[in-house]
């Protein structure tokens, strides 16, 4: 089979997308007992970390930044398909090829052109929270932009051999 290697590289990314997605999985159920704890610890026995509400925001950040390319892979994504649906498999691949290319990967290059200063200076001061008691680690906050465009990118290199994949074995014009 001449698209074997494209196959292989496809499972190797959709591989790390779905551990990133497994993580993520974790990251929401620490998400909601810290949001419990702070909750009980707030209105129960009258204390409170900014600590503890910092972290929420993190894992927040963290799920939703990494978790969109769990979704891209699950096809999990928003899409209004009035025509998309009526199409064959092969012009399906076609559309969505389009979109990885013309939409998705300029809009990755984007974040990540426009976020890099962003981050690299708040890794250079070794960025922390103006919060007495928050976290010391806005900088690993900031750096989940790049880590979304990176991720973003992977996996729509895996959508583009899927797609290709697609276009190239499926018989008939469409």
């Amino acid at each position: 089979m001449p698209l074997s290697w494209l196959d292989k590289f496809v499972k190797r990314i959709d591989k790390v997308t779905e551990l990133t997605g497994k993580t993520i999985m974790w990251f929401t159920l620490v998400m909601v007992i810290v949001s419990f704890l702070i909750v009980v610890l707030r209105y129960g026995f009258n204390l409170g970390w900014i600590a503890m509400q910092e972290s929420v925001l993190y894992f927040h950040g963290f799920v939703f930044m990494l978790g969109a390319a769990y979704t891209l892979k699950a096809d999990g994504h928003v899409r209004v398909d009035i025509f998309y649906q009526k199409f064959s498999q092969k012009n399906q691949a076609f559309v969505d090829l389009f979109g990885t290319l013309f939409l998705l990967f300029p809009v990755c290059f984007a974040i990540a052109f426009l976020s890099w200063d962003y981050v690299a200076a708040s890794w250079h001061i070794m960025e922390k929270s103006g919060e007495a008691g928050g976290l010391p680690l806005v900088y690993l906050s900031k750096s989940l932009l790049i880590l979304l465009a990176v991720t973003l990118s992977l996996q729509g290199l895996a959508e583009v051999g899927r797609n290709l994949i697609v276009i190239y074995q499926v018989k008939g014009n469409g």
